[in-house]
């Protein structure tokens, strides 16, 4: 044990002095801060798209109840589209060049339109685009192309064709000032795919397939997910994987959309409604509902039992900073090591249960992370089969939490009564002295 401790504050201070820094570092770069906040800014649409879902359940019910899949595609599924607009306009904002921010998102999204390779009738009349690419699968395709849309606007951004002291208006002076970059965006684009004739979406699911089906393999699935949690210990955000992870969860669940839509059955595990409405995080990351509970109505110390009590309610709706900070969880060692367990039992179950074909594979979108379980559950997968492995993670995570959440308790009893001899002592003593 005194070996543990050893290790778990050698890990912690590595974390804290070298880690934590450096990733910081990363997660602070300005152009991954703007693709983490273009990502962000179109998750209203994604839940809408959700909230379809939600509500299409009743058509198994109510055969007058209209057909909403439109309003899925055309929040969900213009993924790309807005994440192209997105990221040259969150760009030039930190850039600090917010007069050319609209300017440079609608080039992003001009250049995206060009790569996803739409085709034109003999005639020119018409166009036609393949409109799966404008979803989740072609989110590479967008990050491409707002991120080089972004890299020539900030390029030519201190490129002014007119003086400060001219008298034109600025609206004028920023149409000018955008001219070449907007130019030199649709160049190269025309030159890559109608001279050269280069499939570039094409291109890039070719180039990210082998990282897509890393992500889907059961080591891809189990091990990314226990290390968001393993960061979250050290108080770091599961949004560092954000930007890498969560574009290929959505590919994988508009992918399993497509295969049942074709008749053909759902294969992708590792999406988000898997994750944090199926079966893994149950009240949040590292399922952390059962130690909530234990503490709000088994805790001894008074300390514990507030906490738990505060933490309640936010941990039934999957929000769990309260008990991850407040307990706390992070960088706390004992409650670290169940926090790790319960990042990898959960997604070992899941992936095997799911994998095997005893339980359905969600195949709708459903991102409302928010919902309780169960119920979170039965809708991204009904069946007896799901609530059924549910239940079985659920006593697991809860028998992990148990030993643990009674050394702590023990712990902090001891502390609280070490506190009130303390005051006690002070207060005799300040009482002599009168």
């Amino acid at each position: 044990m005194k070996k543990l401790g050893t290790w778990m504050e050698s890990l912690t201070d590595w974390m804290t002095d070298e880690f934590a820094p450096r990733a910081n570092k990363v997660t602070g770069n300005l152009w991954v801060k703007a693709l983490q906040e273009a990502i962000m800014a179109v998750v209203p649409m994604i839940l809408v798209g959700s909230l379809i879902t939600l509500v299409s359940i009743l058509n198994n019910f109510f055969s007058w109840m209209p057909n909403l899949t439109p309003i899925n595609q055309f929040s969900f599924g213009l993924m790309g589209l807005f994440v192209a607009f997105l990221i040259p306009y969150h760009v030039m904002q930190h850039k600090d060049f917010r007069d050319r921010r609209l300017v440079a998102g609608m080039a992003g999204v001009a250049v995206f339109l060009m790569l996803i390779g739409p085709t034109f009738s003999e005639d020119g009349g018409s166009i036609t685009f393949t409109f799966e690419r404008f979803g989740a699968t072609g989110m590479f395709t967008s990050i491409l192309a707002g991120l080089a849309v972004a890299a020539v606007f900030n390029l030519f951004a201190k490129l002014k064709m007119f003086k400060n002291s001219t008298a034109l208006p600025d609206f004028i002076i920023v149409w000018f000032d955008s001219m070449l970059p907007i130019l030199l965006s649709l160049l190269v684009t025309w030159l890559l795919v109608d001279v050269a004739h280069l499939d570039i979406y094409a291109g890039l699911l070719a180039i990210f397939s082998p990282l897509t089906a890393i992500v889907q393999s059961f080591w891809g699935f189990v091990i990314l997910y226990f290390i968001g949690a393993f960061l979250y210990s050290f108080g770091m955000s599961a949004w560092i994987l954000f930007p890498i992870v969560y574009p290929l969860q959505l590919q994988g669940i508009q992918d399993n959309m497509a295969a049942v839509a074709a008749g053909h059955p759902a294969t992708n595990i590792n999406t988000y409604e898997v994750l944090y409405s199926g079966w893994v995080g149950i009240g949040g990351i590292g399922a952390t509902l059962p130690l909530v509970i234990m503490m709000a109505f088994w805790a001894r110390s008074a300390r514990l039992k507030a906490i738990g009590r505060a933490s309640l309610a936010p941990s039934i709706f999957n929000i769990n900073e309260p008990i991850v900070f407040g307990a706390p969880i992070a960088f706390n060692p004992i409650l670290m090591v169940p926090f790790w367990i319960n990042s990898i039992v959960p997604p070992v179950l899941t992936y095997w249960a799911l994998s095997s074909g005893l339980v359905p594979i969600p195949s709708q979108l459903f991102q409302m992370w928010y919902t309780p379980f169960p119920f979170a559950t039965w809708i991204v997968s009904p069946g007896l089969a799901s609530m059924v492995l549910l239940a079985v993670i659920t006593a697991l995570v809860t028998l992990t939490w148990l030993p643990f959440f009674r050394a702590y308790d023990r712990q902090a009893v001891a502390e609280d009564e070490a506190e009130e001899a303390e005051e006690l002592n002070a207060a005799d003593t300040a009482g002599a002295a009168a």
